[in-house]
């Protein structure tokens, strides 16, 4: 009888037992999956996601897990569409950057579902309605931008003369030279084109300005940061400061990433 009523005893504390360790191991998994561990970047004109390379292998010696969009520029739908399809490959919640008119990019792509938080570096952050155009004439532009009015096609190019200090003054003349050769166009269009959407509205938003930046007026992206009520770091450097400060744009993602995660 003794035995009996033991062996009851033994098999509530094992069942028990049980019990708490799939409710630990389902809290553990839980917590694990609301840490943000992906990052997905989009760049801007005029350049392409090759000038991500040093704040990737930042971000992936920290364990995360980045995709780097090779968005076409041709049009605002046509580089949301390629942001969205790569937010749908990743496997959690994402942290979306975007650099220059990445910024409007990911204004508009950044109300996808798996977005956590968006990091813009000396991005456009237009509100609903807003466009472009619009934020960059809000002004004045520095001496030495050489953004091009657009040509017989509607196409806008940056002016050589003045790339390398407009763009990228803190690379070296052979690098800037090779990142002009890549530097292609965008359609005036696509910078005509308005947001219909704002995520920077629903999603924890953080913002790097460049105080070298020539080509977007840094008082045009701290203007914006302040009124999504982002959270601001500001640096040195140019219009390409993940080029030339990857450790300090990656931290501040990793930050966001932090921030966001439970």
């Amino acid at each position: 009888m003794k035995n009996k009523k033991l062996s009851r005893w033994s098999s509530k504390f094992i069942l028990l037992g049980v019990f708490v360790w799939n409710m630990c191991s389902s809290i553990i998994t839980t917590a694990q999956a609301a840490i943000v561990k992906n990052i997905v970047i989009v760049h801007g004109a005029f350049a392409d996601a090759s000038g991500w390379q040093a704040v990737y292998a930042e971000l992936t010696k920290h364990g995360f897990v980045v995709t780097l969009v090779q968005n076409p520029c041709k049009s605002l739908k046509a580089d949301v569409d390629a942001t969205n399809i790569a937010l749908d490959k990743v496997d959690g919640p994402a942290i979306l950057v975007g650099h220059s008119w990445g910024g409007t990019v990911i204004t508009q792509a950044g109300v996808h579902p798996k977005v956590a938080a968006l990091v813009y570096v000396n991005g456009f952050q237009p509100e609903v309605g807003e466009n472009t155009v619009k934020l960059a004439s809000s002004a004045p532009p520095k001496p030495e931008n050489g953004l091009l009015p657009p040509d017989e096609k509607g196409n806008i190019f940056y002016d050589k003369a003045k790339f390398h200090a407009g763009f990228c003054a803190d690379v070296s003349r052979q690098m800037a030279d090779f990142m002009y050769a890549s530097s292609g166009y965008i359609p005036v269009e696509a910078f005509e084109t308005p947001v219909t959407e704002a995520a920077w509205k629903s999603k924890p938003t953080f913002g790097i300005s460049s105080n070298g930046d020539k080509s977007i007026n840094p008082v045009i992206t701290l203007n914006g940061y302040k009124r999504s009520k982002s959270i601001i770091t500001r640096m040195e450097g140019s219009h390409v400061v993940f080029m030339t400060h990857p450790k300090e744009v990656a931290a501040v993602i990793m930050a966001a990433a932090t921030k966001v995660s439970k």
